[in-house]
């Protein structure tokens, strides 16, 4: 099962930056040139992740794959990170590549890759606690909130939304996975190097905000103080119903107004998130329990970990006609539900990946088989590549991230290969992955500069690195 966990233990956590045996070194002609930036312009440079680039790029046998990894897997501290001190503690405001924000999902996606290396580097580590800490913030400004600004006197777009903005707010979408991707850095933080300093006040302030926020969206006894609404004529970018979206029977799952696409759900029980939740809620009993000794605190977090567990199995498993026993993605606990999958993390195919259910696991693999077919309304295939997409850019477009995750989630070397083989026919000559493009045509792409695709490809590798060194060393 490739879990979180596992996978930073995987790919790389104390193998001495990625020693290598001199009979499968690779050497490359001068046909692919670096497409980083110089130097002298990189936000940040960590020792340990260059020895990484150098050692990994010399064992994938095809130069073509070997080049986007070193463009990819250094793109988050290359070009997205700004770190500084503030109040003797680090801070790392982290942008999404080509919009100056930090999305909280984002930030922590970029940078998870770096975890299994900041025991090799302490500056590294740093940072990576200067992320932690930012987003500790962010948590603490508005729970609510999916992306921010560094600076709060910066005036949003979207300062006319109908919610409650503030200062230092990019947006206000309430998404359940941002504050889960929160926990899950914190978190595996604390497994990979031991350093428990991230935990003072504001982290478990922080902490306690998400669990109140999450239990507030429940909705058992009201709708709560989140509502949104937005008028740019897109239907995607608001809510229904005065802001609160659809109606609900209260069945213990937790309400989510967004999805990871930042697009609005259509029923508001979000299962791919509210599994996320559950991880996430259970990691996090574990540091109330280890760290702070406070037994009482922790079996709140994993009360409602097992609430929305048990709802999830009570009301998302559902028969689909041609899929059969699968997981909804989203529904409304009157029996209503929405059978398909979108390629943003976390979505159902990511499942295993999240450590919510193995990849043996009957309903997952059903779920599997009917996100990677045509039965997913969100399923295209074109002359270049097949792969799932979302309704946040549209049809006949497919999503990078979904193909990763594709590879991620599967033991199956030639569906790996496959994958592999779309990621390198897919880039346009760029050299990095992109949000979108056109299942007929990869030159029509969307964000040429989109750290979170970068990284993901990057983890990618360093799991394949690890687990299945054999494929890297096969030319597409």
């Amino acid at each position: 099962m490739v879990n979180r966990r596992e996978f930073i233990k995987k790919s790389g956590a104390g193998i001495g930056f990625f020693a290598i045996p001199n009979s499968v070194r690779f050497i490359f002609s001068d046909e692919y040139i670096s497409k980083r930036p110089p130097m002298s312009e990189r936000k940040f440079t960590s020792v340990a992740v260059e020895k990484t680039i150098k050692a990994i790029k010399k064992s994938i046998a095809d130069e073509e794959l070997a080049w986007m990894f070193e463009n990819c897997f250094p793109n988050t501290l290359d070009t997205t990170v700004k770190f500084y001190r503030k109040n003797n503690k680090p801070y790392t405001y982290v942008i999404t590549g080509d919009i100056d924000a930090m999305w909280l999902r984002d930030s922590s996606a970029q940078v998870y890759p770096y975890l299994s290396l900041a025991n090799e580097d302490e500056k590294l580590k740093n940072l990576l606690k200067g992320v932690i800490n930012k987003q500790v913030e962010c948590v603490l400004l508005d729970p609510y909130a999916n992306a921010f600004f560094d600076n709060s006197d910066k005036i949003s777009e979207w300062k006319d939304d109908s919610t409650q903005m503030r200062p230092g707010i990019h947006e206000r979408k309430w998404e359940i996975d941002s504050l889960c991707y929160v926990m899950r850095l914190s978190y595996n933080y604390w497994k990979i190097t031991g350093d428990s300093s991230i935990f003072d006040s504001d982290w478990k302030k922080a902490m306690l905000l998400i669990l109140q926020t999450f239990k507030e969206q429940q909705r058992k006894d009201s709708k709560g103080r989140y509502k949104f609404q937005r008028s740019n004529g897109n239907p995607l970018d608001t809510q229904f119903a005065g802001g609160y979206g659809n109606p609900t029977k209260k069945v213990g799952l937790i309400h989510s107004m967004f999805r990871p696409s930042d697009d609005a759900t259509f029923y508001p029980f979000l299962i791919s998130s509210n599994m996320f939740a559950v991880v996430s809620l259970r990691e996090t009993a574990e540091i109330f329990s280890e760290i702070f000794k406070d037994e009482n605190t922790a079996a709140q977090f994993k009360n409602l970990a097992e609430e929305v567990d048990e709802a999830i199995q009570k009301y998302a498993v559902l028969n689909h006609p041609t899929a059969g026993k699968i997981y909804a993605l989203e529904i409304d606990g009157f029996g209503n539900a929405l059978f398909m999958d979108d390629a943003n993390v976390p979505n159902l195919l990511s499942i295993p990946y999240l450590g919510y259910r193995s990849k043996e696991d009957e309903i997952y693999k059903n779920t599997r088989k009917f996100s990677l077919s045509k039965a997913n309304p969100w399923f295209s295939e074109g002359k270049f590549v097949k792969g799932i997409g979302g309704p946040h850019i549209g049809e006949h477009k497919i999503w990078p991230l979904g193909l990763i995750m594709q590879a991620l989630t599967t033991d199956d070397n030639e569906e790996i290969v496959s994958c592999l083989k779309m990621l390198k026919a897919t880039h346009a000559g760029t050299g990095f992955i992109h949000e979108s493009f056109d299942v007929d045509n990869p030159k029509d792409f969307t964000r040429s500069w989109f750290a979170w695709a970068n990284t993901l490809f990057g983890e990618l590798i360093l799991y394949l690195h690890k687990t299945k060194p054999d494929i890297l060393k096969r030319k597409f």
